[in-house]
């Protein structure tokens, strides 16, 4: 294996939400002021044909999720990128832009219920028709650190607020 190996990958679901387009989508799941709706979104994850139930047998419980999934409408990247909630340019592994070398994300969202291959979940911020690549099931003990210190995003927070959104952004 070299460093210029590269992987594919076979998504193991789409995503159904109701946000068609990027500037319909809140920059994180549970930061939804200044979105159209004002509210938190629900979306549903219906698992591909060549995967069987058991996959997701036992992930009933789990309050939460993380998705892996391709940034499938991103358009090349650039190494410095503005951040939406405003200040200079950021390197973009300091960010949680799209735009990136391997466009892939991670997101947290809410689990509401599994019926049968299909899961319905909360707190979205991903695209209608977004491929998800894998499920892992969030584990507070080992994913949440609460006290851990988040950079320039630390002094934007104290600034503006935790919350701060930057609201509706024009269309491309």
């Amino acid at each position: 294996m070299t460093q210029d190996t590269p992987f594919t990958f076979r998504p193991i679901g789409i995503l159904r939400s109701p946000y068609a387009r990027r500037i319909d989508a809140p920059h994180q799941g549970t930061v939804v002021e200044g979105t159209a709706t004002g509210e938190v979104a629900t979306a549903t994850l219906e698992l591909q044909d060549w995967l069987d139930e058991q996959v997701i047998q036992d992930l009933e419980g789990f309050d939460r999720l993380w998705l892996i999934f391709a940034f499938h409408l991103s358009e090349g990247w650039k190494s410095r990128v503005k951040p939406p909630r405003g200040g200079p340019k950021r390197g973009v592994l300091a960010t949680r832009a799209p735009h990136r070398p391997n466009p892939i994300g991670l997101s947290a969202v809410e689990l509401v219920k599994v019926e049968a291959k299909t899961l319905h979940l909360r707190g979205v911020d991903l695209l209608d028709g977004t491929p998800v690549l894998d499920i892992k099931p969030y584990v507070p003990y080992a994913d949440a650190f609460p006290g851990a210190r988040a950079g320039w995003v630390d002094e934007l927070d104290a600034r503006l607020g935790r919350n701060f959104a930057p609201g509706l952004r024009k269309p491309r």
